[in-house]
This record gives structure tokens, sequence and C-alpha cells, in this order.
């Protein structure tokens, strides 16, 4: 019941669908059962709306999972420390209903995933699953006893043109029945379903998808360092770039890659590609790119500092946003964070502040425990630097620039809100 699994349950719920809602984190069953949010976008409302009408329930017991028709697992895939895929929450999840599936179920896998996964991972499991649900059966057939599919998720938090429902569904079935029932699915809720020959097609087709974005991002952010050292504004440029109405799709260089998907998922088609002796340079040297990007930042803050006789070690660093991207609270992979490990590395006394998200908390790569410090006009004079690293539309950005001492922008944001400063510098 995270940023994909539960925004996809309230849809089925509010179309008329018993949904249940299962999640192994205790402390979001009784926010549930009583119609709150705890993701910034998905609205308490639209939750209460789908609890009052005793359509939508959320539970941590698994044993329940016989009770439904169709089981779609919406589980995160990170990466390890080596920078491989991390694929034990899918396991643990496919064991589970392993333990519990019966005859007649679809399964969907929705999570972000090399080509292969769905066959490989789930689908033996699910065929030999324990004797006692099969109902005398020595193994289940998927296509047949079960139905098995692959349906990658294109979630875009907090994005006001599209949502769950109205975003095209890629559908990879593994057999002609699989695709067939889960098509007839997710039908009901999307309102265009896309099915491909297989799960590698659909697990190929998200991973270009995001691919894709981080490949141009890592370009621009390339460019942008390359420019900043012939003295030519890359913001400028690319502006005037998209003036042409043909050829060219603007993307916008930043202090790194944020979210779940861009940043780890181009890592999964390179780790599947060494099993059939490929080496994906491009797509590698776009990632060691966008990796590159808080490093850059934090050397222009460096640079920054010291034009105006002041050292990084020492100084006090305010950094403004928290999430990976305006106006939401998601903090997944958000270069915020790598920013203040950074920052604290050279020495600096680092703060931050996001007006969505009051404290930082325990993530699977950090583990901070600050508070937000408010946005004051005393708190902003009392930091050698503020780094706005998430252009949230909340910020008063003139005010800002008022009573700071310096800023570095890694957004445009000042610009773009039409305040100009000697003390601003884009970065």
């Amino acid at each position: 019941m995270g940023y994909v699994g539960l925004p996809l349950g309230l849809e089925f719920a509010l179309k008329g669908f018993n949904v249940v809602g299962f999640d192994v984190d205790e402390r979001k069953i009784p926010l549930l059962k009583q119609g709150k949010s705890y993701i910034k976008h998905i609205s308490e409302k639209k939750i209460k709306q789908a609890v009052d009408s005793g359509k939508f329930e959320a539970v941590s017991d698994f044993s329940r999972l016989p009770e439904v028709d169709a089981i779609i697992i919406c589980v995160p895939t990170p990466l390890n420390e080596h920078r491989e895929p991390d694929m034990s929450y899918v396991v643990d999840t496919a064991e589970t209903i392993a333990k519990y599936i019966r005859e007649g179920q679809l399964v969907t896998l929705e999570s972000t995933t090399y080509p292969g996964t769905t066959e490989e991972i789930l689908q033996p499991l699910f065929e030999n699953a324990p004797i006692t649900q099969n109902k005398g059966k020595n193994k289940f057939v998927v296509g047949k006893d079960f139905y098995l599919a692959f349906s990658p998720e294109r979630e875009d938090p907090n994005n006001p043109d599209f949502n769950t429902s109205t975003i095209p569904k890629v559908i990879g079935g593994v057999t002609k029945n699989c695709i067939k029932i889960a098509v007839e699915l997710y039908n009901n809720v999307i309102v265009k379903t896309v099915p491909v020959s297989s799960p590698k097609v659909a697990e190929a087709t998200k991973l270009v998808e995001n691919i894709y974005r981080s490949v141009n991002i890592a370009l621009v952010n390339e460019l942008k360092m390359v420019f900043d050292r012939m003295d030519i504004d890359v913001w400028e440029v690319i502006a005037a770039a998209s003036t042409k109405p043909f050829g060219f799709n603007a993307f916008y260089p930043g202090p790194g890659l944020g979210g779940h998907c861009i940043p780890i998922d181009p890592f999964y088609l390179t780790w599947k590609a060494r099993e059939f002796e490929v080496n994906t340079r491009f797509i590698e040297l776009a990632g060691e790119i966008n990796t590159y990007m808080p490093y850059y930042v934090v050397e222009n803050a460096g640079k920054l500092l010291n034009k105006n006789k002041k050292a990084l070690n020492g100084s006090k660093v305010l950094i403004l946003g928290a999430a990976y991207k305006k106006d939401i609270d998601d903090m997944r992979e958000s270069p915020s964070l790598r920013l203040i490990e950074l920052f604290e590395r050279t020495g600096a006394k680092v703060d931050f502040n996001d007006p969505y998200v009051p404290k930082l908390f325990k993530m699977r790569k950090y583990d901070y425990t600050m508070k937000s410090v408010p946005v004051t006009a005393n708190n902003l004079k009392k930091y050698d630097l503020v780094v706005l690293s998430t252009d949230h539309t909340d910020y008063d950005y003139q005010f800002i620039a008022d009573n700071s001492q310096l800023i570095l922008d890694t957004r445009n944001a000042f610009e773009r809100h039409g305040v100009k400063s000697k003390k601003i510098q884009k970065s």
C-alpha cells in the first residue's frame, strides 16, 4: 500500500471491486482504516470514500490471500550496495503468495525489474506451490490453473495531467489466457490497456521508458558542466533550443536523479545484459554522470564560499527541499539526501527545509533524524550558504533571496520566478 499499490487499490474499490490492501507495515493499517493518508498527493477524501463504501480494507494478515481472485504485487525493487538488483522484496512476496495461491487466481507483478523476472522467479514458485493448496494436483499449470502477467506501474506522483486510471497500461502475460484475463481486469479501471506478446516485453518497456529519461538527463547534466566552463547559461541554451517545433524534447539539469525509477531502473538492464555478455556502455555512462551531479553541486558550493573568503569546512549550509521533485513528500532516492551526506563529509553543518517533509526518517541508505528548519528571515541569515535542491512552488523565492547570504540554485528556480540577485549562483 505504497505509492503504486494504494492508488491502484483505490481505483478498483471506487469502481465497485472488493479490494483487500496488504502491507507488512503495521503502522499503515489503522491509518487506512480511519480513511487517513500517509502520502501527500493521495487525498484522504478518496481513501475515506473507498473505506466507507465497504469496498476497501487494509490488512497485514496474508492468510487472507485465498479470498481474492487477483493479486497485484507492488513492492520496491531497489539496488543493493553493489548497485545490483535487490530482488528480496519480490522474492519474499512471491514466496508468501505461493503459500496461499489457489486455483483460478491471477497474479500480476507491477514492480519495475529486469526482463525475465516474471517467468524466472515468480512462475516456478507458483507452479510448485504447496500441495495443500493444489487440491491434489502435483503441479499448477500456468495459464490453466493460475494466471500470471507483468504490467509495469507508470505512476508520476502529483502529475496534474495524469493519474493511475488515465495512464495507458502495458500488459504482458505468460500465456494467451494470462494476457486475456489480465487485460480484462485492468480494463475496468484503466483508460487504455496495451497488450504485448510476453512479460519480457512488458518488463523491457518500463526500462526503456526510464532509460530514455536517464540518458537525456545525463546529456543535459554533462552539457551543463561543459557550458559552465565556457561561461554559457545552459538554461538559456535549452530555452532557445526548445523553440524548434520538431526533433527536440527539452530535458533539464539538476542536482542528481531522484525517485524510485530513473536512478535505479537502468542498472537492472545493465545487470541482466551481462548474462548475455553485452556491455551497456551508453547506459552506464549516463548513470555515472547522473550519480556524479551531487558531487558537482558540492564542488560548486566550495568554490562559491571560497570566492567569499569562506571555507566549506565549518560553514552552515541550509538545503531547501528533501523530496526528489517539487510539491510532493516522496524522498525515495532524493539527491538532497546525498547532498546532506556529502556536505557533512566536508565538515559543513547541514540543516534542511521542506514544506512537505517535517522530518527525515530512516530509509534504506540513510538514517537521518533531522527536522525541517522554518524558512524565516532570522533563520536564513544564520546560514553561510543556502542550496536550492527541490524547487517547491510553496517557496517565496524573493523572500529567500532577500534574507540569505549566498544561494546555490541547482534548478534555475530563482530566475524562473523572476528573482535576480548577485547572491545567487546557478549550479
